[in-house]
């Protein structure tokens, strides 16, 4: 049997795909990722995961995809990768002692079946100085990420409550996941480590 393809650059979706033993092949496929006009943040997400799957499915046909996409919102406002440090470093001044929503939205095709879920996970950052981002900024894991910061790296130290789901921050909630999968027939913890 054919493993199911992950459609993601991301080695966290990979590594969080794997956490559920779920075989998968890797590829990526290259989206524009710009936000409609008044497009709110839940129907962004959703979209790129969506589209994700369709592009993907033409590019590999015949093949079970898993795509995602994640994103930040504040403010009615979506927060997606920083184009520089300077935007990274304006991004986090702006979540510093406050609470956002961390968006993921996850879809599953095979065939012309796709079906889509999204999570939403609130998170509280503590207060931070310019001192405390500049030195965060120089780790080096803020430009591809959401919101700039890896919750499962170094922006840990911020984080002073979650409530939702932790594996939809890092990039891929797998309690929606899995729930895609049931709902495919797809077997997960058959190869877990």
């Amino acid at each position: 049997m054919i493993p199911m393809l992950l459609a993601s650059a991301s080695p966290r979706r990979a590594q969080l795909l794997s956490q559920i033993g779920v075989p998968f092949d890797i590829a990526s496929v290259g989206l524009d990722e710009s936000v409609a006009a008044r497009e709110q943040p839940e129907a962004y997400v959703t979209r790129m995961a969506v589209e994700k799957s369709l592009l993907a499915a033409e590019q590999f046909s015949g093949r079970t995809l898993l795509t995602a996409d994640t994103t930040i919102a504040i403010d009615g406002d979506i927060l997606g990768k920083p184009e520089s440090l300077e935007h990274a470093q304006a991004m986090l001044a702006r979540l510093a002692g406050r609470s956002h929503r961390v968006l993921s939205a996850v879809c599953l095709a095979a065939g012309e079946r796709r079906q889509w879920r999204l999570s939403s996970t609130e998170v509280n950052f503590a207060p931070l100085d310019a001192g405390q981002i500049a030195r965060y900024l120089a780790c080096g894991e803020s430009l591809d990420k959401a919101g700039s910061y890896a919750i499962q790296g170094a922006a840990a130290a911020f984080v002073t409550e979650i409530s939702g789901s932790y594996s939809g921050v890092v990039g891929l909630p797998l309690a929606e996941t899995c729930a895609l999968l049931d709902e495919f027939s797809i077997r997960y913890w058959s190869a877990a480590p």
